[in-house]
């Protein structure tokens, strides 16, 4: 068994070490050849407490591994969560990995993922109906941290390099049963593949490579159609239906991390693309919205998570209002006006009469029926208004508002009414701060 540990040079390597056959593979091939390439060994074991006595034992055996070779181990205990299937175990246990990469406890976390693993993963895949990222399979390594240096190792090299070694390991009595999908992949369809077509199990994990490179290359492609915008994202107009829905794929599944997605929902969207400016379609949670520039996707969601609120006017001090994780307060203060907008290229500030500002008045968003006088006279509605100021579709459903019944007496990041404009008669003059309105 040879594997290239090059990449992971002076580097710490906490490797998952659950007692079985292919992670004590790994543990010993890391102990052996860490000095040659620098490499800083730790371990982590996860209890998932599912198996009862058998997890304890399991536990027991590594910790003793990695006390004779001085080892430092990182235990974690499921114990009381009451993990109801294999996949609450298996978020579990990464939520465990992604502690100790981000506590700096590792550069790695290493587990003995490997070439029959990426197999099974690639026919799993298939048969579900996966796009072409399912048959990527198993990368050797990920943005959060996590590598497999034995995923060009078959399972069959392993079964040599532990028999070679001597080397102890527990079993998993869950990997012995057929109830599960991955294991009847494993004892029989693997089995009857590689005797019907010999060396399946190499030559899949050789095209789940030339797959990944693919995968990696459309992506570079897609991500230059997107693109930021207040509240979300914008996947620009692209002929190609294809490029289209993997643009909008990174939009959904990276940048607001749904899961759930389908490919009628990515069909959907692309035939939005074609359609009037204005249109919309919801879905996971998200808004999309055709404008002219694209579609822009948002956190439909987020609309309903602070607003409306009263509008209050404080008496001195200045009084915050917060949307979608963006900036919308009111100040008093001059000095305080100038902090906020120096070196804040995104921020637009409002001057008002305050004391125009009526009892009742709230911040909420836009609504049906909503009617905005502007400064310097001349009343519309606010669709109209926001049509004469060139505000793209997906963005005027995230402007806050400040508004008396129907009436809308600022657009926050755009104007304010000619209601509360100031006067010579002015007393209180106030500023109304928050992310400009992007005008095309």
């Amino acid at each position: 068994m040879k594997v290239d540990l090059t990449p992971y040079r002076d580097k710490k390597i906490c490797v998952a070490l659950s007692g079985g056959k292919d992670s004590m593979a790994l543990a010993h091939y890391l102990v052996r050849h860490s000095g040659e390439y620098g490499i800083t060994l730790c371990a982590v074991n996860c209890d998932h407490c599912i198996r009862g006595e058998e997890s304890r034992r399991d536990s027991l055996f590594v910790a003793d591994y990695c006390k004779e070779r001085g080892i430092e181990l990182y235990f974690f205990s499921a114990e009381g969560l009451n993990l109801a299937d294999e996949k609450s175990a298996r978020n579990w246990r990464l939520g465990c990995f992604d502690e100790i990469l981000s506590k700096g406890r590792a550069h790695f976390v290493a587990t003995a993922h490997h070439m029959n693993d990426n197999a099974e993963t690639v026919l799993f895949n298939i048969a579900r109906g996966s796009s072409l990222s399912g048959a990527a399979g198993i990368r050797e390594r990920t943005p959060r941290g996590y590598i497999r240096p034995l995923i060009g190792v078959s399972r069959r090299e392993i079964d040599e390099y532990i028999a070679e070694n001597d080397i102890h390991y527990v079993t998993d009595s869950t990997n012995l049963s057929d109830d599960y999908t991955r294991n009847k992949l494993r004892h029989g369809v693997i089995p009857l593949l590689e005797q019907a077509v010999p060396g399946a199990v190499q030559n899949i994990s050789r095209f789940s490579r030339l797959v990944a490179e693919d995968e990696e290359y459309l992506n570079r492609v897609a991500s230059a159609y997107v693109k930021p915008c207040r509240g979300g994202y914008i996947v620009a107009p692209c002929a190609e239906r294809v490029i289209f829905k993997r643009a909008a794929a990174i939009v959904v599944a990276e940048k607001f991390c749904k899961k759930d997605y389908t490919s009628d929902q990515f069909e959907r969207l692309y035939s939005l693309s074609g359609g009037e400016n204005g249109k919309k379609f919801s879905f996971l949670g998200l808004l999309a919205v055709k404008q002219s520039d694209g579609i822009a996707i948002t956190g439909e969601l987020a609309r309903g998570e602070c607003l409306p609120v009263p509008f209050k006017v404080a008496a001195s001090a200045p009084q915050p209002y917060y949307y979608c994780g963006e900036l919308f307060c009111v100040l008093y203060d001059e000095g305080e006006r100038e902090r906020l907008l120096s070196g804040a290229s995104n921020l637009k500030a409002l001057a008002f009469d305050a004391d125009k500002i009526p009892e009742g008045a709230v911040v909420r968003f836009r609504e049906k029926g909503d009617k905005f006088t502007k400064f310097g006279g001349g009343t519309k509605s606010l669709g109209d208004y926001f049509t004469d100021k060139k505000i793209p579709q997906g963005e005027r459903e995230l402007l806050p508002l400040i508004a008396d019944g129907g009436d809308v007496l600022a657009v926050g990041g755009a104007e304010i009414s000619e209601r509360i404009k100031i006067t010579e008669k002015t007393v209180r003059a106030a500023y109304l701060i928050c992310v400009a309105a992007t005008a095309k």
